[in-house]
């Protein structure tokens, strides 16, 4: 794949991640707009023949994409066993009387069930946020390198809004920044120009001489 190709996927993959925090995209958007960004940091390595740019993106995504699950397995194994603690049976048959079985429940007694079920929420949350400050590190790191073989500093830039949006994501304005920063790395992409191809100098042609008469 050529330069231009790996630039306009790059970009083209951002502006979706961007588009991915449009609700009832279902994470759809997001998750192609990350595999051609991806394809695209795989192109840019190997034209710049820095394995970092690659290795430290795709160990990112991998990263996300555990702690997404990793969040949404303990946050239903907590609901689980709250909703189990309580009395209250799940199941298809039982969903229309769901509402009925919360009202009988006696709240006076089962409060160190709501403080087990809302400690599992707050280990959640803390799972949550050690995988995103990690894979906003190693995003950084990736985005660093495009930055000084591209010479766009704006990946730079990028790559430090990310992180301080990681950092902040335990209030809404991290997502916030999150979200700012997927549009300035679609920025970045299109900003970025190929170098020129250098052609080897050649020397002069040999000039030969009329013979005298």
């Amino acid at each position: 794949m050529n330069f231009e190709n790996n630039k306009i996927l790059g970009g083209v993959g951002a502006i979706l991640i961007f588009l991915g925090f449009v609700p009832y995209t279902y994470g759809i958007l997001g998750l192609v707009g990350a595999i051609l960004v991806v394809i695209a940091m795989k192109g840019f390595a190997d034209y710049y023949k820095e394995a970092g740019i690659f290795e430290n993106t795709l160990y990112a995504i991998i990263l996300a994409i555990v702690g997404v699950v990793a969040f949404v397995g303990i946050a239903f194994v907590a609901l689980v066993d709250f909703f189990s603690s309580l009395g209250i049976t799940l199941g298809i048959n039982t969903y229309a009387n769901l509402a009925a079985q919360f009202s009988s429940i006696d709240w006076t007694n089962n409060f160190n069930n709501l403080f087990k079920f809302a400690g599992f929420l707050l280990l959640d949350f803390v799972v949550l946020f050690v995988f995103v400050l990690v894979t906003a590190i190693m995003l950084r790191k990736s985005l660093k390198l495009m930055a000084a073989k591209t010479g766009v500093g704006l990946f730079g830039s990028t790559g430090m809004v990310l992180l301080v949006g990681a950092v902040l994501t335990i209030v809404a304005f991290g997502l916030i920044l999150v979200w700012i920063s997927a549009l300035l790395l679609a920025i970045a992409f299109f900003q970025i120009k190929q170098p020129p191809v250098q052609t080897a100098n050649m020397p002069p042609p040999m000039q030969s001489n009329p013979p005298s008469m």
